[in-house]
């Protein structure tokens, strides 16, 4: 399972934190919102992430380098100028291999379990499944959501509506027709598989956060911090000597 971190985006609704700093290397809870990723991949058991980048990707390169402090190997995707969701990942092609791979948007927070993308990919190899997409509750900023859910199979919008969480796992031939170094938006393509039936999906009930805002970003670092100190009152109570 190779796994691929969307990290090429402009960020223009955190300027200014973004005029100066791409948007996966803006600290939560301490870190990197790109480490949380890399961290979960890492103890899910994925090895071989790419990362792409285009606005201050050199930053992003000297951040991550090889990936061997998270015990991963990672492979840079530079685009230049940015490709969108559909063209990034058709321009990373090459490094994904010819199995089914899972992506993850990188200004997205969540505690998704990523080991859930090798039972996907074997249920797709199993099937005539071409991707698969992880749907969550709206949020209050996306009140109309994206799609809607059914039977294990993603629909158009209808009712009882989900938003796309950017989570989700592919099979190469999904992007393997677009033009290379051509930008190509990602909805599209999944609306057009889902008239074909071959697209499937499932809800995450979990922790979720689009990490798109400065205010949504302050209180999501405050939540972090706040769970962390938590954790280290606890394991400090549980260690005191009695």
């Amino acid at each position: 399972m190779r796994a691929m971190i969307l990290a090429a985006g402009r960020g223009q609704r955190l300027r200014p934190l973004t005029d100066r700093c791409p948007k996966p290397l803006l600290a939560v809870g301490g870190r990197p919102l790109i480490e949380w990723h890399l961290q979960r991949l890492a103890a899910a058991g994925v090895r071989d992430v790419v990362v792409n980048n285009a606005h201050l990707g050199r930053q992003i390169e000297e951040a991550l380098g090889d990936g061997a402090r998270w015990g991963l190997r990672i492979r840079h995707s530079p685009e230049g100028t940015a490709l969108e969701t559909a063209g990034g990942i058709a321009h990373a092609l090459p490094l994904l291999g010819t199995e089914p791979f899972l992506v993850v948007n990188g200004d997205v927070f969540t505690d998704f379990d990523f080991g859930r993308a090798f039972t996907i990919a074997t249920q797709m190899r199993a099937s005539d499944l071409l991707a698969w997409c992880v749907l969550v509750d709206n949020p209050a900023e996306h009140p109309e959501g994206d799609f809607s859910l059914r039977d294990g199979r993603l629909l158009h919008r209808a009712g009882a509506s989900l938003t796309f969480s950017g989570i989700a796992v592919y099979q190469p031939g999904v992007f393997a027709g677009l033009a290379p170094g051509q930008p190509q938006r990602l909805r599209p393509i999944l609306d057009a598989l889902i008239d074909t039936g071959r697209i499937g999906a499932e809800r995450h009930g979990g922790e979720w956060v689009d990490v798109g805002t400065p205010q949504r970003l302050a209180s999501l670092d405050a939540q972090c911090r706040t769970r962390a100190q938590r954790n280290a009152d606890a394991a400090a109570r549980i260690s005191w000597p009695r």
